[in-house]
């Protein structure tokens, strides 16, 4: 008994309910100027051929059906515009059958009629409706309540059915499943990549001071001691800025992959390293707008990436920034003078990003000192990589 009545107890079993209302409360207009009952779902095809009624549709049915898997990742109703004609013939499909399902709801709302044509067939009046050809007597009150039992199974199955419908015909496209495994797979890259970043930074800034002050306690030399004091204080300072750089990202995790920062905004990352006193020099070949955002998005970060590597390790610099689209292949290239002091950057976990980043997307990243210039080459395929191919590959299987 219990497992019977607790979807009555459950909102989503009565906001079902009025999903299955609205195509029906769209059709009863129709109702008013013609009794051809197959013209709304004649009617349905052009509407469902539009891309944005699986977006609409698909919304609905989140906030409707399956409320507690709005605005998850993975879930099981799309909300997303139809991007094929596959997509689009569902969508209609589930127009139909949206149609059909809402007729049943209409008519059941003759059941609570008969509930009450029974109450008033108590006082003498004769029964209507479903109740029709009953004698009037006081004990039809009795039978009142019997009408409501198949409805409220109507109420339950109906919205049961509704929500198998709308997964099997708005569910994730191949699209969008590809969409959600780039956004878990940078996530998670991205996670691991702020580990080791934060291990580095604050594990050194950590032992610096540990052993600076030390040090300065041992000396008993005031000058000593206040140089020591000058290197905690510089090396914490850097290992705050640090911080806040992973700091930054991890609010960023939360954005939708598809508005995360792509090369067409690399304009904002070579002013911040302006602003930081570096002298900039870019040059950019080719249609930034050609590669595809998977690409363009771990470019915009291989090149953010770089650029911190330039300033943590050089300081404010002269840097050559080199993108070149062409041949089936994005080219990025950060050049800058070696700094004698800093030595060779290449024992953090900045370039084992790049590298990680640039072998995700099936292309090859190189980091070497010539001519007395650091340089950080990053060559990407432009298509002939899939996200899970290449999660494949690089989980080693």
């Amino acid at each position: 008994m219990h497992r019977i009545l607790t979807p009555l107890t459950s909102a989503v079993t009565y906001s079902g309910w009025l999903h299955m209302f609205i195509p029906a409360a769209a059709a009863s207009v129709w109702f008013f100027i013609s009794d051809a009952f197959w013209a709304p779902l004649l009617f349905a095809v052009p509407i469902g051929l539009i891309p944005a009624m699986r977006l609409e549709e698909g919304i609905q049915a989140q906030l409707l059906l399956t409320p507690s898997e709005r605005g998850r990742p993975d879930a099981s109703i799309a909300a997303a515009s139809s991007s094929s004609w596959a997509e689009r013939w569902r969508t209609v499909l589930w127009l139909e059958v949206r149609l059909l399902i809402s007729a049943g709801a209409i008519l059941a709302l003759w059941l609570p009629v008969a509930s009450i044509e029974l109450v008033l067939s108590a006082a003498g009046r004769p029964p209507g409706g479903l109740a029709e050809g009953l004698d009037p007597h006081w004990w039809n009150v009795l039978l009142a309540p019997l009408p409501i039992v198949p409805l409220l199974v109507l109420v339950v199955l109906g919205g049961r059915l509704s929500t198998a419908a709308a997964r099997w015909l708005l569910g994730p496209s191949p699209t969008d499943r590809l969409t959600v495994l780039e956004g878990l797979t940078e996530e998670l890259l991205e996670r691991n990549r702020m580990a080791r970043e934060l291990h580095d930074s604050i594990g050194h800034a950590l032992t610096v001071a540990v052993v600076q002050a030390g040090a300065a306690r041992t000396a008993n030399d005031p000058a000593f001691t206040e140089r020591a004091l000058a290197a905690i204080e510089e090396t914490g300072r850097d290992a705050l800025e640090d911080l806040e750089r992973v700091l930054r990202v991890l609010r960023e995790s939360g954005t939708p992959v598809s508005r995360r920062p792509t090369l067409a905004e690399a304009e904002r990352l070579l002013d911040s390293a302006r602003s930081s006193g570096a002298k900039v020099d870019a040059r950019v070949s080719g249609d930034i707008g050609l590669v595809p955002a998977p690409v363009s998005r771990e470019g915009y970060r291989i090149l953010q990436e770089s650029l911190t590597n330039v300033l943590r390790h050089a300081g404010p610099v002269s840097v050559r920034v080199t993108i070149t689209v062409a041949g089936g292949r994005l080219e990025l290239e950060v050049a800058n003078p070696l700094s004698r002091a800093a030595g060779l950057p290449g024992s953090g976990s900045g370039l084992r990003g790049i590298r990680e980043r640039a072998a995700l997307l099936g292309g090859k990243a190189r980091t070497e000192s010539r001519e007395d210039e650091w340089r950080v080459s990053v060559s990407l395929p432009l298509d002939g990589i899939r996200w899970s191919d290449a999660v494949h590959r690089s989980s080693g299987r």
